[in-house]
């Protein structure tokens, strides 16, 4: 999830700082201009790791009082790798899937509706998606099986009193409701949820002659054990991601006029996620009993 990265920048050190060291006035102004930034291509600056690893001699440029100094130094920077599992915080649900928070500084991670489980539907009421598991039905589809091919006991009969089938039918239309209430799994909002990056996209603004563009690069991962796959009519140019796998680097470039609209641009870099595997999905999902007590008995020892 998080990386070294190795950076060279020329680095302005203004008048006022000319006094201090060198290296104390270079990491003053790394501090300042690349924490929580994106790079595209690279990800998000967390903060400068270290001392700068190298720093050239000052160049004074007319006009300017200050020194132009070329800077090497390592930066911690957020990109998980594709196929990574992590844990965030649901922040929005729609009808084309579900927005995420990792760590409470990054909120670019969309789930799309084809990367949740199966089943799974929307429900407009509640403005939220519902993981529907049917495992339940097939074990009632056996045991009426089981009840149609088993052979009577002898020539007795049993006569039923009247209201006895009034009586068992509301009982198995009241255990069919508990049934479908408790098969259904609600991704609410606020909700702490486990999902696999399944991509990672940078996208980059640019103002041509033919107005406001969009270029993307996107970072993926072909596997035939996949459960669905994202629509994709872009060329593949291979790389490897943080995995050490082979990946897909896709480059698309479009250019609407939306654009324009700051509003609608795209985020500069956002992380496509996946709950379609058993285990992923919210935390209280796959909770074990043990589990469940724990955090009941965390929580009362904080109110205590």
């Amino acid at each position: 999830m998080f990386v070294l990265t190795l950076l060279a920048d020329s680095i302005r050190i203004p008048p006022h700082l000319l006094a201090k060291p060198t290296l104390t006035s270079v990491q003053t102004e790394i501090e300042k201009r690349y924490p929580n930034k994106i790079i595209v291509d690279v990800g998000l600056v967390i903060c400068p790791y270290g001392p700068p690893v190298e720093v050239g001699d000052g160049i004074l440029v007319p006009g300017d009082g200050g020194a132009h100094h070329q800077v090497i130094f390592q930066c911690v920077v957020f990109r998980p790798f594709v196929e990574e599992v992590l844990v965030g915080v649901v922040t929005e649900s729609n009808e084309s899937g579900v927005t995420v928070s990792v760590g409470g500084f990054f909120d670019h991670v969309f789930i799309p509706a084809y990367w949740m489980l199966n089943p799974s539907v929307y429900d407009e009421a509640k403005g939220l998606w519902v993981w529907t598991p049917t495992y339940d039905d097939d074990d009632e589809e056996e045991e009426e099986e089981e009840k149609e091919t088993a052979e009577p006991v002898g020539n007795d009969i049993v006569k039923q009193e009247p209201g006895m089938e009034d009586d068992e039918e509301e009982e198995e239309n009241g255990e069919g409701e508990e049934a479908e209430e408790g098969n259904r799994f609600e991704i609410e909002i606020g909700s702490e949820i486990r999902f696999k990056v399944k991509s990672v996209n940078f996208t980059r603004i640019t103002t041509t002659m033919k107005g406001v563009q969009a270029t993307t690069t996107s970072t993926t991962t072909t596997s035939l054990n996949t459960a669905a796959k994202p629509p994709s009519s872009t060329e593949d140019h291979g790389t490897k991601n943080g995995n050490g796998e082979e990946g897909t680097g896709v480059r698309r470039r479009s250019s609407s006029a939306d654009l324009s609209d700051e509003a609608k641009h795209p985020a500069p870099m956002q992380i496509v996620g996946s709950i379609c595997e058993d285990g992923l999905g919210l935390l209280s999902w796959w909770n074990t009993a043990g589990e469940e007590e724990e955090e009941e008995d965390g929580m009362e020892e904080e109110e205590i």
